[in-house]
């Protein structure tokens, strides 16, 4: 028998959720009220190669929380509450054209395109080769099919990118005012090979001696040698300023759209709000830094529009591991105290109840 807990808060929410204050709009009372779960299953465990599953037990459900007219995609999502003293699972009911998909810095990097980690100490991305390598698996395995089995019900699929819009990646992708031809996508595409093939991807080797004081050895010795350098030294002059390509480990469609974090968020929520969007399942890279601090991360976005952390089609940085299945989920948990968490398998489109 679940114990019904009734907690005497009523939050006022807008009729589709979290609003954001610029935008107010019809209201409803919410009453807060907490069902225990008995024996519930791990969460994120459908991918355990990539997230370590998060076995908390004390798990309560609340009421729906976005509850759309009709809506077909539903999602459940959960949140940490250190007040409830457990996590709260929390289903919704969203109108699938106003719901957009976007994948934070699915960077294309030594995945054929051109663009690679210079040698012999460069860094980019996940900040080795390997761990690069290792993340376009997830991308490939876990994303791509994820983007595929609903971009014919969503309203939009975006990438973000770092950067401002540059003229070869201007012909190469769609962006906020231009959706290129299929000539000038090829003519993007020859460009791009022959802009990246023509950089010396090879920087400075390590330093082999520099001068430490004898009173802190320590503070010099970090100064001299960081654990990351992704400067010119090691990355060769111009590097950061090449045009980054999309992964080709996701199949990117005419209508998709990519974002540069140059362009600032104000013209991203424009553009979603111009495209009817008021819900976005997050997904991308690094669930540590830019997945949560840059344009289209969720620091951002959850002040605007109700935002779910796809938690298993995300991954973190992961130093001095071979896995990032453990920083994933340590920083999936630390994100739910503010923001909700979905997975994929609790995200399905399904006709509307008559």
């Amino acid at each position: 028998m679940n114990l019904q807990v009734l907690i005497p808060i009523v939050l006022i929410l807008s009729a589709v959720g979290l609003r954001s204050a610029d935008q107010p709009g019809p209201q409803r009372s919410y009453l807060n009220r907490l069902s225990r779960l008995q024996n519930p299953q791990p969460l994120l465990a459908d991918h355990p190669t990539w997230v370590e599953p998060i076995r908390e037990t004390n798990r309560w459900e609340a009421p729906a929380l976005v509850q759309d007219p009709g809506g077909t995609l539903h999602v459940r999502a959960w949140r940490w509450s250190y007040n409830a003293r457990g996590i709260i699972e929390i289903p919704n009911q969203l109108h699938a054209p106003h719901t957009a998909i976007i994948l934070v810095h699915p960077w294309g990097i030594d995945d054929g395109q051109g663009w690679n980690t210079p040698e012999p100490a460069g860094v980019a991305d996940f900040c080795t080769p390997d761990k690069n390598h290792l993340a376009a698996r997830h991308t490939a395995e876990v994303i791509n099919p994820f983007l595929k089995s609903l971009r014919s019900h969503i309203g939009a699929v975006l990438y973000s990118l770092p950067g401002a819009r540059d003229s070869i990646r201007r012909k190469l992708y769609r962006s906020f005012d231009h959706k290129p031809t299929a000539q000038e996508q090829r003519e993007g595409k020859r460009e791009l090979e022959e802009r990246l093939s023509q950089f010396v991807y090879r920087g400075s080797p390590l330093r082999q001696s520099f001068n430490l004081s004898t009173t802190t050895p320590v503070v010099d010795y970090f100064q001299h040698f960081p654990g990351l350098d992704a400067s010119a030294r090691y990355n060769n002059e111009g590097f950061w300023e090449l045009p980054i390509p999309v992964t080709q480990d996701i199949t990117v469609f005419p209508e998709d759209v990519v974002v540069y974090d140059g362009e600032g968020y104000d013209k991203l929520r424009a553009f979603l709000r111009a495209q009817g969007i008021r819900h976005v399942l997050l997904t991308g890279y690094a669930t540590d830094m830019c997945f949560a601090r840059t344009c289209a991360g969720y620091e951002n976005l959850s002040k605007d529009f109700n935002t779910f952390l796809v938690g298993d089609a995300t991954l973190a940085t992961f130093p001095a591991h071979t896995t990032p299945r453990f920083a994933t989920s340590t920083h999936i948990a630390f994100a739910s105290i503010n923001q909700l968490i979905t997975q994929i398998s609790w995200i399905q489109n399904r006709k509307a109840a008559p």
